[in-house]
């Protein structure tokens, strides 16, 4: 197999790699990832002595899905795809992106008091009510657990607002260079102009996997969710692979009868993580999921990869003015108004000098809906609904 130069990172005790070739710069026109992720077939590594798929290599396992990719997630090769920059509705998978979003933004602890909106809002849900008796953590385990539609709406409002909430998802998807991602909503229910790849959702969810609490919300297969009065009840993860599949960490699955059948997972098993993501189902893809994990373990380090997922791009670090602070010419002596100090907003503001100089920079269950009397029934964004 031929070797590239890499590039490290260790993020949440993950340590992933980055072929240096890969940071392929979207203005010129060459595909995020490598210029073969620009195909819509089928892509598998080079025919080797063992056959189509690379020396050694099991053929690559058929799917149904209209786009799906499959990546080694340390060194962020990718090992098959199918038409992996194709742009598709997202359904619930968007959802991957809320939280990878506003996990940094918002303190898990704080006690949130969703709006009568909030909680009328329409197919899946976790059932929430009125009531000032959630923490972010509790919602963002509906969020990742049983795709609480509800529960995206509730965090948005914590994080300032749904416009808000919606420029910070589409700052962060450019940031991690998933350029065929465009967020409308943050539940991932149909809107036009919304959109992911199988190539982005992957991207994503690697973003996601190096938090630890991005883990625990997408691994976690039944927890016990607030209720009114001080009473709670269970909710389980939506992830069917979840205690089924070896070594499966999770992640997200979605449905509505417009975006079919997504899902974006990952498994580890001999301190190898693989990701899966399928895009456009029309019927199950759980059992073609475990096949296209079962290919990519055994062919990671095997195939000739076709493409990488990308890192996010760099932040800029402000840097000091050269040649030291810059004298400051004493003021007049005569009686003068307090200044008034302005508050530095953003992350990564960093005050470089003072007087003329002085400046900052700125890293600018599946539980459905309770039925409430009248009610209407969930119809669209239900996993339950998943084949």
């Amino acid at each position: 197999m031929k070797h590239v130069a890499v590039a490290t990172t260790l993020i949440g005790g993950l340590a992933f790699v980055t072929p240096a070739h890969a940071r392929a710069a979207s203005d010129d026109g060459t595909p995020i990832g490598g210029v073969m992720l620009g195909q819509r077939g089928i892509i598998v590594g080079a025919v080797g002595a063992g056959g189509a798929g690379g020396a050694g290599a099991k053929p690559l396992p058929k799917s149904e899905a209209s786009s799906f990719l499959v990546a080694d997630a340390e060194t962020g090769e990718i090992l098959a795809a199918k038409d992996p920059h194709g742009r598709h509705a997202p359904a619930s998978t968007l959802k991957i992106l809320t939280a990878v979003t506003l996990i940094p933004r918002l303190d898990k602890n704080k006690i949130i008091k969703p709006s009568q909106d909030a909680c009328n809002i329409e197919g899946s849900a976790v059932g929430l009510t009125p009531n000032k008796i959630y923490k972010v953590h509790d919602l963002l385990r509906a969020l990742m657990m049983v795709s609480g539609n509800d529960a995206a709406v509730a965090l948005a409002e914590a994080n300032g607002g749904l416009a808000r909430t919606l420029t910070d998802m589409n700052a962060e998807a450019k940031r991690l260079q998933a350029l065929d991602t465009v967020a409308k909503t943050p539940n991932g229910l149909d809107q036009p102009g919304q959109s992911s790849s199988a190539y982005d959702l992957a991207l994503i969810a690697r973003a996601g996997l190096a938090g630890a609490d991005f883990r625990e919300y997408v691994g976690t297969k039944i927890a016990k969710f607030p209720a009114p009065e001080g009473k709670h009840y269970e909710i389980a993860n939506h992830n069917k692979l979840l205690g089924k599949y070896p070594g499966m960490i999770g992640v997200k699955n979605g449905y509505t009868t417009k975006a079919l059948g997504s899902f974006v997972g990952a498994a580890r098993r001999d301190g190898h993580t693989i990701i899966v993501s399928v895009m456009r189902h029309e019927g199950s893809f759980w059992n073609e999921v475990q096949e296209l994990l079962d290919w990519g373990f055994a062919a990671r380090g095997k195939v000739q990869p076709v493409g990488t997922l990308v890192s996010p791009v760099p932040k800029v670090k402000p840097t000091k003015p050269v040649g030291g602070p810059a004298k400051v010419t004493p003021a007049p002596a005569k009686p003068v108004e307090a200044a008034h100090d302005s508050p530095v907003v953003g992350i990564g503001a960093l005050v470089v000098a003072v007087g003329l100089l002085g400046g900052a920079a700125w890293v600018v269950y599946g539980v459905r809906r309770r039925s409430r009397p009248g009610g209407p029934p969930a119809r669209t964004g239900d996993e339950s609904l998943t084949p």
